[in-house]
């Protein structure tokens, strides 16, 4: 049975502090070998707490052992950070070698934009579970072509540049989340980090205390464990110089602005009560548009498989789950795709809601009150009027609804052009969106989906695919759109991940086809995916033919 950590008292976050400020000037001095050193480690010491970590999560979540949901809890948890792990490792290596990150693909400039190939890579055998899929980062347009990493490599090889000690407010939702970030702020980023567990998943610090234990040792990492009064505390600390935030608006807001009367003004005229660097990521109300074009059965459900399982992953408990369906009223397909999306929420089972408040944010958003509050149902909401439903388009519910927002537009072109600008205008945030385009549209107006997803406002695009998918690549950034203030946070300010240490990232493009083959491991159909992911993670941490081998053959039979 797991046991919470006891919250950290005022004198064990004094004594965490002051083992960062130690810290903070050993990493400063230690070199590239030295790091790299410890990355390796990690990626042994991570593999070594993967199960334990994985059934944590499970007991804790009430998912049973025969649920395929399991998988879930391995590809967003040790997977996800072995990713991280090596391909930092292999980026210091580079460095090393050849003083800047070696690019997985090509680097090309369009419409003024160096675009970056960043999946799949080499490195991670990409091609094998995740052969037709490719991912793309734009960046600033000031960025030169020839060096895209050239001033992220710079800062972090700089000996000179002094490292900070920055708090990290853990996710309490996907486990993989607050220890990529705090990676991202040690490794690729150069300070070190204060982890301020989050009392929704603080059973898991016992288990990060092993599997994170060479950063520990070193001075670079301390965990606290606790809610908002020792998260104040570590904020508040003279010997912090930045926090990262991952959370809601509400709560970013409440440490940035304060939660008093004068709020608003202190806002209003940009006097913030932390004067510190704040990075942030924020959640999203998710959108994925459907454009009306001609789709096989075949490619049709398809596309229902990886919509419903954006809705149900993590019992929707994502910031990244879909939250609003864009359709086209004149659709010819429109009721099929509802019948079809209809089946499979249905057959899918029912999940303990194990996220705080889920029952009456359900009551709110689905405008029903749950039966069971601790086992909410996946539930569509066809055609709704945003006059009267803001709030479905305008907060992110952190549970298990989905709306359908129908427009009404006289061709496909028409309809992606409205669609840019709803989820633009219309709907809040600025982390992810997902559009499904017909194979025929892309090529006949190539040009023109390239306009819409510059025009896109979101850190994140998935085409045909599930725009999540890009967080637990690792390769690509992962942040909001550029744009974002401490005034207008939206999504969250400054990009994590980013193995690649591109220079000022502004989108990620993820593109799949509209079926995806072999099946892939997130899809609910696929008949052992824990069993491959598994396979996956014991190839991330020692390389063999056999262990290839036997991947290929659970990857192509799934």
């Amino acid at each position: 049975m797991m046991i919470a950590p006891q919250p950290s008292s005022s004198t064990d976050i004094d004594h965490a502090l002051d083992r960062l400020a130690a810290g903070a000037g050993t990493l400063q001095r230690m070199s590239l070998p030295q790091r790299l050193s410890l990355l390796e480690r990690c990626i042994e010491a991570v593999a070594d707490v993967a199960v334990d970590w994985v059934e944590a999560a499970c007991e804790a979540q009430r998912i049973d052992e025969r649920s395929p949901a399991r998988t879930e809890e391995v590809t967003t948890g040790p997977l996800a950070t072995m990713r991280f792990l090596r391909l930092a490792a292999q980026t210091y290596r580079d460095i090393e070698r050849q003083g800047a990150p070696r690019l997985p693909g090509t680097v090309t400039r369009v419409a003024g934009q160096c675009r970056i190939a960043v999946f799949p890579t080499p490195l991670m055998y990409d091609s094998l579970l995740f052969r037709p899929m490719t991912a793309e980062t734009w960046l600033h347009p000031e960025v030169p072509l020839v060096a895209p990493s050239a001033a992220s490599t710079a800062r972090l090889v700089d000996t000179q540049r002094q490292s900070d000690v920055v708090v990290v407010l853990g996710a309490g939702n996907v486990s993989s989340i607050p220890v990529t970030d705090a990676l991202t702020k040690i490794f690729l980023e150069g300070s070190v980090v204060a982890l301020k567990m989050n009392p929704v998943n603080d059973y898991l610090g016992p288990i990060f205390q092993r599997g994170l234990a060479p950063l520990i040792d070193s001075g670079l990492l301390q965990l606290v464990y606790g809610g908002v009064p020792e998260g104040k505390a570590l904020i508040a600390s003279e010997q912090t110089a930045g926090v990262h935030i991952t959370g809601s608006i509400e709560s970013h807001d409440n440490i940035v602005w304060g939660t008093d009367a004068d709020r608003e003004q202190r806002r209003a005229e940009n006097r913030p009560r932390l004067n510190k660097t704040i990075t942030s990521e924020l959640g999203n109300v998710t959108p994925w548009a459907i454009l009306p074009g001609r789709y096989s059965d075949a490619e049709l459900r398809a596309q229902v498989q990886a919509i419903a399982s954006s809705i149900v992953n993590n019992v929707s408990f994502n910031c990244i789950a879909t939250k609003v369906l864009i359709t086209c009223r004149d659709w010819p397909q429109r009721e099929q795709f509802h019948q079809l999306l209809r089946e499979v929420l249905d057959s899918t089972p029912l999940r303990h809601a194990y996220y705080p408040g889920a029952g009456d944010r359900f009551a709110r958003f689905s405008g029903r009150p749950a039966e069971d509050p601790q086992r909410l149902p996946w539930t569509l909401l066809p055609d709704v009027d945003p006059r009267t439903a803001p709030h479905l388009l305008q907060e992110e519910s952190f549970t298990p609804v989905c709306a359908e927002l129908v427009l009404d537009a006289e061709s496909e072109l028409d309809f992606l052009q409205q669609s840019v600008e709803v989820m633009n205008d219309q709907i809040w945030g600025t982390l992810a969106a997902s559009l499904t385009v017909p194979d025929a549209f892309q090529r006949s107006h190539a040009d023109a989906l390239d306009a819409a997803l510059q025009k896109l406002r979101y850190g994140t695009i998935g085409i045909n695919q599930w725009s999540a998918l890009s967080f637990a690549l690792m390769s690509p950034p992962w942040g909001g759109h550029p744009g974002a203030s401490l005034q207008d946070a939206q999504s969250g300010i400054d990009f994590v991940h980013n193995t690649y240490l591109l220079d000022r990232p502004e989108k990620t493009v993820l593109r799949a086809p509209l079926r995806v083959k072999p099946k892939p491991i997130w899809d609910s159909t696929h008949r052992h995916p824990e069993r491959v992911t598994w396979d996956l993670l014991d190839l991330y941490r020692s390389e063999s033919m056999w262990k290839l081998l036997k991947l290929a053959i659970g990857s192509f039979t799934g």
